[in-house]
């Protein structure tokens, strides 16, 4: 009908199932516990964003009722829950679904072979570093991107004098 405006019983419809979507996506969350919406690894990031999808076609596509949406989002809840347990009880599973960490600076060097298969440039770690709030790289022991896509920063003197220990890389 229009651009702008359609019909007040759209603004209803809209808002009622947003309201009752809205009000189903929490109490799922709830009894599915904090980690449906954790942002470890990329099979994490790709259930938020599914998420939010399908709540979007929910209030938006007229052909998605209620009970189909609030199904859609109870489904993508329910196969993270069982991707998630399967990762804690199978080696096999944690292997296809979580990245491990990645050392791609370390006393003073970057590590072209490491930044290289992250796809990694070094103003990219520099930026993480002042984000940080490191002016330079000079008290920066390692710099390590994690699964999430984030970097951990170790300066200098947490590390000063040892090997690296950094917990639950393989360097």
């Amino acid at each position: 009908m229009g651009l702008f405006f359609n019909s007040w019983n759209d603004i209803g419809r809209i808002f009622i199932l947003g309201v009752m979507g809205y009000i189903a996506l929490v109490f799922l969350l709830r009894i599915s516990g904090n980690r449906t919406l954790s942002k470890l690894n990329a099979f994490d990031f790709v259930v938020t964003i599914a998420l939010g999808s399908t709540f979007g076609s929910l209030l938006l596509n007229r052909n998605v009722s209620l009970t189909e949406g609030v199904t859609a989002l109870a489904v993508l809840i329910g196969l993270q829950y069982v991707v998630a347990w399967l990762t804690v009880k199978s080696d096999t599973v944690k292997r296809i679904i979580k990245n491990e960490p990645s050392l791609v600076y370390y006393n003073g060097k970057y590590i072209k072979d490491s930044m290289k298969r992250s796809r990694v440039v070094e103003e990219e770690i520099e930026q993480s570093v002042r984000n940080h709030g490191y002016a330079n790289m000079e008290h920066i022991g390692a710099v390590i991107l994690e699964t999430d896509g984030s970097f951990s920063i170790i300066s200098q003197s947490e590390k000063e004098g040892k090997e690296p220990d950094i917990i639950g890389l393989k360097v």
